[in-house]
């Protein structure tokens, strides 16, 4: 039986980008950090965080990130009703997910998401104060982690969990969960890994495997 829900993001609930690219964008910064993220994403984060949040953005003017956070909240088709049916259930919902925790708050307003984790560019006195905070990072390691701290807080064992996701980074908690659902997905290895796959930009599309 389910009792809690954890869903990634982009690609999920939100239409799917990479929030941190768009964000070199808007700082005037893209060319240097695609070299960057190809480099470090997947092979040493605090390099990667090191080189981008310290040394690109320090002191950079926080409005264009704060429009950006405003700008990428645009939903998929279906979320509203999924999640009108999680709360009639009674089940705890949360959204984990490498995008910033910004992102993750205003969909958490939204949505009434009971837990939310995500990484936090800090920003002091409208500036970017080159500080990161990343419980998730790229996602793939941390993500389970996070997966196995909320069922010990919950006391609920990882069987009782059904996670939605879309990406590389989501497939060990499909590894760990009772119920896995690749949703939206493109990646061949993910859906080999979930017990269920809806090929779909509808997430009302899930309700049949979520109320079964």
């Amino acid at each position: 039986m389910t009792k809690l829900i954890c869903f990634d993001m982009d690609g999920v609930i939100l239409e799917n980008q990479y929030f941190w690219m768009e964000a070199h964008k808007v700082f005037g910064t893209y060319e240097q950090g695609k070299v960057l993220t190809e480099k470090y994403l997947h092979s040493d984060y605090d390099r990667l965080v090191e080189e981008v949040v310290v040394k690109l953005w320090k002191g950079k003017e926080a409005k264009p990130y704060y429009d950006l956070v405003n700008k990428s909240v645009k939903y998929l088709p279906g979320v509203k009703e999924v999640f009108k049916f999680i709360k009639e259930q009674g089940w705890i919902t949360a959204i984990i997910t490498g995008n910033s925790i910004d992102v993750a708050r205003k969909v958490q307003h939204d949505l009434g998401i009971d837990h939310i984790y995500g990484n936090e560019l800090v920003i002091k006195d409208g500036k970017v104060a080159g500080e990161f905070l990343w419980p998730i990072g790229e996602g793939l390691d941390k993500k389970p982690e996070i997966v196995k701290h909320l069922c010990e807080d919950l006391d609920i064992d990882p069987k009782e969990v059904t996670y939605i996701g879309d990406d590389k980074n989501d497939l060990k908690c499909f590894q760990l969960v009772g119920k896995s659902i690749a949703f939206n997905c493109k990646l061949e290895e993910l859906k080999k890994e979930a017990t269920h796959v809806v090929d779909s930009k509808d997430l009302s599309d899930i309700l049949p495997l979520i109320k079964h």
